[in-house]
């Protein structure tokens, strides 16, 4: 096939590329190069059948030749990580929907098959756990701007399954709940490389509010093989799917996990949410996905515990940071 990638310069658009290139496609990365690096593709780019063009998603002369080359898009570009959405909530609400809108209808054009990535923050609030596809979501209140990335990310996926009921665009929707491996950085409040660059540097590992909130990780292998197998599932066409690994930990005892793994001579220091981010943040104390429907529609089962995923992570922070 010809794929087409949006945000393929990203942590996880760039496994994507780099799997999909090793299954004989061609691929075509699409990326403002915002939060996304070259450095990432460096493996990419040695390969003849991939291309890559650095446009603003919603740069429609660009993306529009683009998708109509495509044979599938998988469509991963959007605003990453709590500190940015939170500094730049007018930038994410602009680029996840706009964008995304303007991918639809071009897609409309040729009913050409598309992947929308979205997250599993639109499950806001909800208490109800392990979260499923259908459940009911609680946001907070529009006043937090914590809820504007949830809020667009619910509306890209009201908008793929519109142009799908509507149009005929051959949609599926994959919900990513942490999606944590090698190239992902802490630069925008992920949490596993945050933590685990302050352990390497022998730094106070430091843990927002009381550190009981739980979550759980997914590596990105086991995500980039499922977002693969999904856009070759008819069954999948007009599901949302979520995609992670139910295995949960506190954030207390992941900082714990990593000092011990590390060898670090590191402590444990608690940061009030008020301080990390600002007055009135708002946090969810539990997420947990329920993969039920991903195993039933692509046999999907993660194949690497945590323990494995946090070996990648710190194998790749240390090659990066030389400690």
């Amino acid at each position: 096939m010809k794929c087409l990638v949006t945000g393929g310069a990203g942590f996880i658009g760039s496994h994507l590329c780099e799997r999909l290139l090793a299954g004989g496609h061609d691929v075509t990365a699409l990326d403002d190069l915002s939060t996304g690096s070259l450095a990432n593709l460096q493996a990419c780019s040695q390969n003849s059948r991939f291309t890559f063009v650095e446009a603003d998603l919603r740069d429609e002369a660009a993306l529009g030749r683009t998708v109509r080359a495509a044979d599938a898009v998988w469509h991963l570009a959007a605003a990453v990580g709590v500190r940015l959405i939170l500094e730049s909530p007018a930038r994410t609400i602009e680029t996840n929907v706009e964008g995304t809108a303007l991918l639809l209808r071009l897609a409309a054009l040729n009913k050409t098959r598309t992947l929308i990535t979205s997250t599993s923050e639109v499950y806001g609030k909800s208490e109800r756990v392990p979260f499923k596809e259908d459940d009911d979501v609680t946001l907070g209140p529009v006043t937090r701007s914590r809820w504007s990335y949830a809020a667009s990310k619910m509306l890209d996926e009201f908008l793929a399954l519109a142009s799908h009921a509507e149009r005929g665009v051959p949609v599926v929707i994959a919900r990513l709940f942490n999606t944590v491996g090698a190239r992902q950085t802490g630069r925008y409040g992920m949490v596993l490389p945050r933590l685990v660059g302050q352990a390497l540097r022998s730094e106070p590992l430091t843990v927002f509010g009381d550190g009981l909130q739980s979550r759980c990780f997914g590596s990105v292998h086991d995500v980039v093989g499922a977002l693969i197998t999904l856009m070759a599932t008819p069954a999948a066409t007009g599901e949302v799917v979520n995609l992670g690994n139910p295995e949960e930990i506190t954030i207390l005892d992941l900082a714990r996990r990593i000092i011990t793994t590390t060898g670090s001579a590191s402590t444990i220091v608690h940061v009030p949410y008020d301080e990390a981010f600002r007055e009135g943040f708002e946090d969810m104390r539990r997420r947990v996905p329920d993969i039920s429907k991903a195993r039933r529609l692509i046999g999907f089962a993660p194949k690497h515990d945590l323990a494995a995923i946090l070996k990648d992570v710190i194998t790749d922070v240390r090659s990066r940071t030389n400690t």
